[in-house]
C-alpha cells in the first residue's frame, strides 16, 4: 500500500474492494486491523453521521481512488457563482452558506435564513459542481460548551489517539 491520505471525508472515484465508485465515505487511515471506509448512516443539520462499522481497505488499495472533499460546515461566498452550467441557483458574495454532501459525495450548498427566532438551516440545498467550491471560504464557528455536542470530524464510536 502506498502512502495513505489523511483521515477525512472523500468521494470514491474507483471501486475499493466491495465499495463502488461515487460513494461519500469517511476514510480512517490507522484503524485496526487496517485503514477503512465508513459510510454515512444518517444526516443531522445537513451533516453526515458516519457508521461505527466500516469496511477494511483491501491490500491493493490505491489512495488515488479517493477524492478529498472540503469539510462540512459554514462558509462565506467569496465570488458570485452558479450551482452548475444550467445556472439554477446563484450564490452572491458574502452570503453565509453551509456545505454538506449527499450519499454520492456531491456537494450540497444550503443557505441559512434569519428570522425572529434566530438562524435556521434549510433541509434542502443545491447540488453544486466541484469546480465552484473554490468560491467558498471556510468560517470558524465556535461550538457551545455543555449540552449536546456533535462530533463532526469522525464517525461516531471511533476512538482516535
Amino acid at each position: 500500500m502506498s502512502e495513505l491520505p489523511p483521515c477525512g471525508i472523500y468521494r470514491t472515484t474507483k471501486a475499493i474492494g466491495g465499495v463502488e465508485a461515487g460513494r461519500f465515505v469517511y476514510f480512517h487511515n490507522h484503524g485496526n486491523p487496517g485503514p477503512g471506509l465508513y459510510f454515512p448512516e444518517s444526516w443531522a443539520h445537513n451533516r453526515a453521521k458516519f457508521s461505527e462499522n466500516g469496511s477494511t481497505c483491501p491490500a491493493d488499495f490505491d489512495p488515488k481512488s479517493l477524492h478529498p472533499l472540503l469539510a462540512e460546515g459554514f462558509y462565506r461566498v467569496t465570488a458570485a457563482f452558479y450551482c452548475c452550467e444550467k445556472q439554477c441557483s446563484k450564490f452572491e458574495p458574502d452570503t453565509l452558506v453551509q456545505l454538506g454532501y449527499n450519499g454520492a459525495g456531491k456537494a450540497l450548498v444550503f443557505v441559512p435564513e434569519l428570522s425572529g427566532t434566530g438562524i435556521s438551516l434549510p433541509e434542502r440545498g443545491s447540488i453544486v459542481d466541484d469546480n465552484q467550491l473554490k468560491n467558498l471560504a471556510a468560517l470558524r464557528v465556535p461550538e457551545r460548551e455543555g449540552g449536546a455536542k456533535m462530533d463532526l470530524s469522525l464517525p461516531r464510536g471511533m476512538i482516535v489517539h
